[in-house]
């Protein structure tokens, strides 16, 4: 499956944007999603997850609050909503799937396929 990333940009602190995950394959409904974050020269980090049906959801604790991770099977997406943004949010945003709906822990392992990453920078 190939997923693409997009919805990233600049925005101000106290700002929203709303990230987006398209798929492509026929299995997108049965996979559980996720998105993760990274800074250059840090580790890449767990940032939200959805169940395939949309009926788990769990958070990072930064973010908590803050962003809505959602998704659309009928269209392949998966959403990543983001409000009251702080410059501790700018990062590249990936998105991520786990075909297996066991990924429980927010550990990249558990995730098989990766999109590219789209830019987010928030200003003070």
């Amino acid at each position: 499956v190939q997923l693409q990333a997009s919805g990233g940009g600049l925005v101000q602190a106290g700002g929203s944007l709303r990230l987006s995950c398209a798929a492509s394959g026929r299995s997108f409904s049965s996979y559980d999603m996720a998105w993760f974050r990274q800074v250059p020269g840090k580790e890449r980090e767990f940032v939200a997850h959805i169940s395939w049906s949309g009926g788990r959801k769990y958070y990072a604790d930064s973010v908590k609050g803050r962003f809505t991770i959602s998704r659309d099977n009928a269209k392949n997406t998966v959403y990543l909503q983001m409000n009251n943004l702080k410059p501790e949010d700018t990062a590249v945003y990936y998105c991520a799937a786990d075909p297996t709906q066991s990924a429980s822990s927010g550990l990249q392992y558990e995730y098989v396929y990766w999109g590219q990453g789209t830019q987010v920078t928030v200003s003070s």
